[in-house]
Order: structure tokens, then C-alpha cells, then sequence
């Protein structure tokens, strides 16, 4: 187990009927005016907009809004937002939405006092100093930003999809509602599943861990999966989904990192390519495509690793290798409809070198084996054909 600091500073406030408290949570922090930020509607489609604004309205909170945050959020949003930040004199962004939207409210906040453009913390050129206080409202659970303070971007100029970090964006309050999210379709719901559960697997191989943590990760994985089963059985079943719900915020909140060199995420670096290149390729689908093959490739220094996987996550019991563990994985993926390779997503031989060119960008990637330009090839093509 290797030496950590755990500190996570989010207020989560979980449960039935908790949107409406928003307005009291940025009142109780002294914030009158916020950059409401949102995505495509669905948020006046399912009830929750109108309850923000009339606790907003309630609480004495003036808004600025801005909508259009698309999946796979864009940069030149980000720009327009802190644009509108600044011109408006906002003291907080409030991020109504997925993962999408809190990515782009921590860019935003990051950016509202940085002079220069907020690509530069992506590229390394910048390390975040000050940040505007960033609050969440969450209408679909997947990525765990609700409770991190990481954000993922795609420049649409350069056709990268990166991510940063900062103790400064992390929410001061996120709230989940669980019941928010019975009417989101089934991909999202699949998709959000399968990225929660690949960002504890970005940790379960790391090349340090603990029992302890392992052990941690198994119930988040084990619980993911099951909720999942069951939500998309029953839509409204509450418990199935608060379930799944928090399985996601923990995946991704710091617990399971710790004791770990901080994961190996070479299947999130190559699945950012993905995305960046065809922007309607949702992040769990290409995870479901890639991480396999990752597995795959690296499978003889992770094998007793995937069996333990398999015993514990995919009750394999004693019949559990290396290779079983990985078809059976793929198997669940397809078993609630996600894709399992990539010419299931539309991807042709000559996209696998666009996104092997896109990735080699910044190779090596990984711990468990530092990728280079041919290894990132070879899983491309082991995703593709599978």
C-alpha cells in the first residue's frame, strides 16, 4: 500500500426531494448571483429546472443563464461561458446536469480568473490558482465529478480530449436526487454504469493497492452492475437506483485511489481519442470497447489480478483466468446492450490510425506498461477486430 492524503471538500446531499434545496445552499454561503449553466432541455423536460429557479427565486439568487453544453463538451463553450462569467460578475457557477456540464462549470470557474485561455491547465501550461465556487445539481450519474476535482474538455481545433485537476474545482455542493433520473434512456443509464465502473478498474490495476481497497472497489463494481440490471427493469425502482447512484460518486471520489499509485488510465487515454474524433461516441461506450482490449493486451501482467476480478466481481468461482474474466466482462457489457468493439461504433481501419496519431500525442500512457505509439496501435486493433 502506498503512503496517501485523503481530503474531499463536497457537501453531498443525497436523497428523495433535495434539488429544492439548492437556493438554501448557496444563500447559506453568501453567493446572490450565478452562471446557471445546462445542456440541450431535458432538464425543463424532466421537472428540474423549474424547481432550481423557484429555489433560487425563494432564496434571493439572481441567475444568469447559459444552455447548449452538448455531451462530450467542447471548449469554445467554455470560452463563451467565461465570457459571460466575467461580463455578468457572477460570484459562483451553478451546474445543472451531467457529467458534460460539471466538466465544463469547473473549466468555466477555472478559467473566470485566468488571463489567459483555460486550455493551458489542460496542456500543463497552467496550474489552476484560484477558481470561482463551483455548486451541482446532478440529473445523471456516471462520471463522479459531482465529487472530484477533475474536469475532461475536447478542443475541437485540435481534436484532443484532455483532462485537469485542481483542489480549487472541486464542488462545494453537489445534490443528487436519485428519483431525477427514472426517465433517462437506457443507453445513458448503460453507458454512465460502465463509466463508473471503469474508473474503479483504473485503480483495481494499479500496480499498488491494498486488500482493503480491493475489497472496496468489488462492492462499488458488484453494486454498479446489479443496480444496473435492475433499473433497466424497473425504471423507478428507488433503491436500485439511489443504489447506483452513489456507487457512481464513490467510484470516482477519492476512496477508491487510495493506497494506489493513482491508477494506470491508459483505457481512459485512448478512449478520449475516440470521442474526440466522433463526438457522438458516449464515453462508457467507448470504454466498454476499449478497456477490454487494454486488458487483453496487457493480460500477462494483470492475470492474477483479472482472476481475482473474476472470482470476487464476475463469480467465476474456481473456473476464473485471465481470458474467461475478460469474455465475460465483454459478455455483461453486450448482456445490457453496449457495444463491444469498434466497428460496432462506426470506427473504419483508417480511423484507427487517425485515433492511434491523436493518442501517440502524448505517449507514453499508462503504469501497468507505458504505452508507446505501437502499443496503442495494437490495442486499437484488437478493439476493433476482438
Amino acid at each position: 500500500m502506498e503512503n496517501f492524503v485523503f481530503h474531499n471538500p463536497t457537501k453531498l446531499v443525497f436523497g428523495k426531494d433535495t434539488v429544492e434545496k439548492i437556493g438554501e445552499e448557496l444563500r447559506k454561503n453568501g453567493i446572490k448571483k450565478v452562471l446557471m449553466i445546462y445542456g440541450g432541455g431535458s432538464i425543463k423536460k424532466n421537472g428540474v429546472y423549474e424547481k432550481v429557479v423557484r429555489s433560487l427565486h425563494d432564496n434571493g439568487i439572481t441567475k444568469v443563464e447559459l444552455s447548449g453544453i452538448r455531451p462530450n463538451p467542447v471548449l469554445s463553450k467554455v470560452h463563451e461561458a467565461i465570457a459571460v462569467a466575467k461580463k455578468e460578475q457572477v460570484e459562483a457557477i451553478l451546474a445543472v446536469g451531467g457529467g458534460s456540464v460539471v466538466d465544463s462549470g469547473k473549466a468555466i470557474a477555472a478559467g473566470y480568473y485566468y488571463e489567459g485561455d483555460i486550455w493551458d491547465a489542460f496542456i500543463g501550461k497552467y496550474a489552476v490558482k484560484k477558481a470561482l465556487p463551483l455548486y451541482v445539481v446532478l440529473t445523471m450519474s456516471a462520471t463522479g465529478t459531482e465529487m472530484n476535482g477533475n474536469g475532461v474538455i475536447t478542443n475541437e481545433e485540435t481534436l484532443e480530449k484532455l483532462g485537469f485537476g485542481s483542489k480549487y474545482v472541486y464542488p462545494v455542493v453537489s445534490i443528487v436526487d436519485p428519483t431525477v433520473q427514472y426517465s433517462l434512456p437506457r443507453d445513458q443509464v448503460v453507458y454512465g454504469a460502465i463509466d463508473a465502473i471503469s474508473h474503479v478498474m483504473e485503480h483495481y490495476f494499479d500496480v499498488a493497492g491494498s486488500a482493503l481497497i480491493d475489497s472496496i472497489d468489488e462492492g462499488i463494481i458488484r453494486t454498479i452492475m446489479s443496480a444496473t440490471e435492475k433499473v433497466i427493469e424497473e425504471p423507478e425502482n428507488y433503491e436500485a437506483r439511489a443504489n447506483l447512484c452513489l456507487a457512481t460518486t464513490l467510484a470516482l471520489n477519492g476512496l477508491t485511489k487510495m493506497g494506489t499509485t493513482g491508477g494506470d488510465w491508459s483505457s481512459h487515454d485512448l478512449q478520449h481519442p475516440l470521442s474526440a474524433l466522433k463526438p457522438e461516441v458516449a464515453h462508457g461506450a467507448g470504454l466498454a470497447v476499449v478497456f477490454p482490449a487494454w486488458m487483453t493486451y496487457v493480460r500477462d501482467l494483470i492475470s492474477e489480478k483479472l482472476i481475482k476480478f473474476g472470482k470476487n466481481i464476475l463469480n467465476l468461482g474456481d473456473d476464473a483466468t485471465a481470458e474467461r474474466t475478460i469474455d465475460e466482462l465483454r459478455r455483461w457489457y453486450k448482456s445490457v446492450g453496449a457495444p463491444i468493439t469498434l466497428k460496432e461504433l462506426g470506427f473504419t481501419q483508417e480511423d484507427v490510425q487517425k485515433v492511434t496519431q491523436i493518442a501517440s500525442k502524448h505517449a507514453p500512457l499508462g503504469k501497468v506498461k507505458r504505452l508507446d505509439t505501437h502499443d496503442i496501435e495494437s490495442i486499437y486493433r484488437i478493439a476493433y477486430e476482438f
